[in-house]
């Protein structure tokens, strides 16, 4: 039973939530330059946009009742309305969302692009039961594609490479070694190779690798997005508490190293890496904002290989604002509108580490200097 220190606490979060989401929804409004020139997303189904929709694959999302609240219905988003990318794209001020690398096309590219892929992981195998997805290093080779058209775009390597250190990186990337991975021995072999603590290091090694390529080709402001408690998704939902228990335990394993490895990789010369604490985010009381079904999904899920997506055609709930979930897997728009709000700015000290996205963007030399402890020397790279 909760202690009156605890209710205390939840109703003082939930006010600071309401606050928090109100203060953002008004700057969503207001319309200006954006913070910063150019926003590139990696990662998987929580921000693909169209990535997969050309692919042979089971994961895609680019069918009714898919988008049946954003303006340009299905587009291959795997929620209802916008995604966290697009709504981290219009707390940046931008005025048109980032498009995806399978349709991006001339100066729009100056904008960003968005790589993130339905179902797909930091392992290459990842996934590769549903069919094909672009798993991270792919994700990494379409970014070299978008950085010599840049360089075309941008007159040279020199001006490109400014350009790119001024730019946002988001990386949310690992939920799906779990859920398209680990926890699938009908597909793949890793959980009988490897115990839960020798896959999470596997992981983040493989993790760490790739974000280091990420900073070598130019990348310098990066938010790493971790792992969330995979146990409380409807997929699991009914399993017996002690599976979800030993769900969430292996999960926490890898999303534990992912803030040492912030730490690591903010060595190097310019780097700004941020760890954003998925579990942190998730922390309040959604019901004041009308949320109310938190293991239920919204729409009706399919059965077939793409278990636990919305079945083409059927209807969803009639209110979609109640529900974290709109399929086994996938939040909502207002679930996603909350967290990535708290992502932008955040208002537990465990929601970010060192810093917030709102900080991170801001072009200061001084807050580069407190927060991440480089001198103005460590500020000059060399040529990706």
């Amino acid at each position: 039973m909760a202690s009156s220190f605890d209710k205390k606490w939840n109703k003082m979060l939930t006010m600071i939530l309401m606050l928090v989401f109100l203060n953002m929804r008004q700057q969503v409004v207001v319309h200006g330059e954006p913070q910063v020139p150019c926003y590139f997303i990696f990662g998987d189904s929580l921000v693909d946009n169209g990535n997969n929709n050309p692919l042979l694959t089971a994961a895609k999302a680019n069918y009714p009742p898919y988008g049946i609240d954003f303006p340009d219905g299905p587009t291959g988003r795997f929620t209802n309305g916008l995604n966290t990318a697009d709504i981290t794209a219009e707390l940046l001020g931008f005025d048109k969302y980032i498009p995806p690398f399978a349709s991006a096309k001339g100066k729009e590219i100056l904008n960003g692009v968005n790589y993130g892929s339905g179902a797909a992981g930091i392992l290459i195998e990842t996934g590769k039961h549903l069919g094909d997805v672009i798993s991270l290093d792919r994700q990494l080779m379409h970014h070299q594609r978008t950085i010599l058209s840049l360089t075309f775009l941008l007159g040279g390597v020199k001006k490109t490479h400014e350009y790119l250190q001024k730019c946002l990186y988001t990386v949310g990337m690992g939920n799906n070694d779990y859920i398209n991975n680990y926890l699938m021995p009908e597909y793949y072999p890793s959980s009988l190779l490897f115990s839960p603590d020798q896959f999470a290091t596997l992981l983040i090694q493989q993790y760490s690798l790739q974000l280091k390529a990420l900073y070598t080709l130019g990348a310098r402001k990066v938010a790493i997005s971790g792992l969330g408690k995979l146990g409380s998704i409807p997929m699991y939902a009914n399993k017996d508490p002690a599976t979800i228990e030993s769900i969430n335990k292996a999960v926490q394993l890898a999303d534990d190293k992912i803030k040492p490895l912030v730490d690591e990789l903010n060595n190097l010369p310019g780097a700004q890496f941020i760890y954003l604490n998925s579990t942190s985010i998730s922390l309040g009381d959604p019901t004041p904002f009308g949320i109310s079904v938190f293991d239920a999904p919204c729409c009706k899920v399919s059965t077939t290989i793409a278990a636990g997506q919305c079945a083409p055609g059927e209807v969803p709930c009639s209110n979609r604002t109640v529900n974290v979930f709109f399929d086994n897997f996938h939040p909502t728009e207002i679930a996603n509108r909350l967290t990535a709000a708290r992502a932008y700015q955040a208002f537990l000290p465990t929601d970010a580490y060192p810093v917030d996205i709102s900080n991170l963007v801001q072009d200061s030399t001084n807050n580069i200097q407190q927060v991440f402890g480089k001198t103005k020397s460590d500020l000059s790279v060399g040529s990706f």
